[in-house]
């Protein structure tokens, strides 16, 4: 199982942010859309993620101010990444190592997708379910 399956079964959409953004703009996004985290991209390159923590994080150092703030002088920087060909879970592994849960995902040098914890467990289950199916199928035959 590779990025690759997720992002067949998700969809390759990318909905990013450049690091010039106001948070306000991004908090926004993330309300719109119902997401929790974007890629920050400038210049074609991903150079952070922004999340809801980044916004919690930075609302408890300064409050409302915060909602001024460019997203570059709050995300979380550099961003980790994953390529399209590696295993779900070394992705899974590296998430839970680095205590992220977002990972843009980059092919010769291009962001390709984003993939969550969520959508990894997400397939992860749905394959060990159709395995166990299977062999359920197997033994009552």
């Amino acid at each position: 199982m590779t990025i690759s399956a997720i992002l067949s079964s998700k969809g390759d959409e990318v909905i990013a942010v450049s690091s010039d953004a106001l948070v306000a703009d991004a908090v926004k996004l993330f309300a719109e859309r119902r997401i929790g985290a974007v890629p920050v991209i400038d210049k074609g390159n991903v150079v952070g993620i922004f999340s809801e923590r980044d916004v919690v994080y930075s609302l408890a150092r300064i409050g409302g101010r915060a909602l001024d703030q460019r997203v570059g002088d709050v995300m979380t920087s550099p961003a980790l990444t994953v390529a399209p060909g590696d295993p779900v879970m070394a992705a899974l592994s590296l998430m839970t190592r680095r205590r992220v849960r977002h990972l843009p995902v980059i092919d010769n040098g291009k962001t390709i997708g984003f993939v969550s914890i969520g959508d990894l467990v997400k397939y992860r289950i749905d394959r060990i379910e159709t395995e166990a199916a299977a062999m359920r199928d197997y033994i009552a035959s």
